[in-house]
């Protein structure tokens, strides 16, 4: 039966106008025709544009572009059954201002041009924690250096985790590859969240399915924030 309703969902999101599937050689050492017109064709607009990655279905997006719909919202993922919900959730409310590209977060430089996005929201991803598993990590060498190529120089990336070893990795990839640190707290809900701004606070205060359970549980919530600084990384 779940099977049946993972198929029946597959088939609706093909009628999203909200929802993006490039084929792999659409995207696979090739650039996709959104690239560089996210913002001229589908949003018809020229705010900021932000992309949440690995976005499962969508909680993140969804409640942002509801909070700030003078921003531009993207939620990229592989797995299109918990996608179905948050792009069906945007449809059902006539949320205009966030789309879903499903697709591998390896292939994103193939979809966004040069300082085409100003922001990236990484919330609870896979902490991939066996040594091998480190080029999967999103935060991990490949993926640190990838995002240069389209954040603007100014841009900010954002990361919420339950995960010590993941957080404590983050921190050190992201100074080693010369990122500026701007918030880093490993118990944002604890002692951290009252210093931020009244906006920033809004966005924190948005919980994904699994910070639900992480926090249900009693796991700490950890929190990094960081921009492109202009140096090289070390070796």
């Amino acid at each position: 039966m779940a099977g049946k309703r993972k198929l029946e969902h597959f088939a609706e999101m093909k009628t999203f106008a909200n929802v993006f599937e490039p084929k792999l050689e659409e995207v696979f050492r090739a650039d996709y025709k959104m690239k560089g017109k996210w913002k001229s064709e589908f949003f018809k607009n020229d705010h900021p544009l932000i992309l949440e990655l690995g976005c499962g279905k969508g909680e993140y997006s969804v409640g942002m572009a509801q909070k700030f719909p003078e921003r531009n919202y993207i939620g990229v993922d592989i797995k299109g059954a918990r996608m179905w919900r948050g792009a069906k959730t945007a449809l059902e409310e006539n949320i205009a201002n966030v789309a879903f590209l499903r697709t591998r977060i390896e292939f994103i430089e193939g979809c966004f041009a040069k300082d085409e996005v100003d922001e990236i929201w990484i919330t609870f991803p896979d902490p991939q924690p066996k040594d091998r598993q480190e080029k999967k990590r999103l935060t991990g060498p490949l993926f640190i250096k990838r995002y240069l190529q389209f954040l603007k120089e100014d841009g900010t990336i954002h990361l919420k985790t339950d995960n010590n070893f993941f957080y404590n990795y983050s921190l050190e990839e992201v100074k080693r590859h010369g990122y500026e640190i701007l918030e880093a707290t490993d118990d944002l809900y604890g002692e951290k969240i009252e210093d931020f701004d009244e906006t920033t606070r809004e966005i924190l205060s948005i919980k994904t399915h699994y910070e639900k359970l992480f926090t249900a549980k009693g796991h700490k919530i950890h929190y990094l924030k960081f921009k492109p600084h202009g140096k090289a990384p070390k070796d």
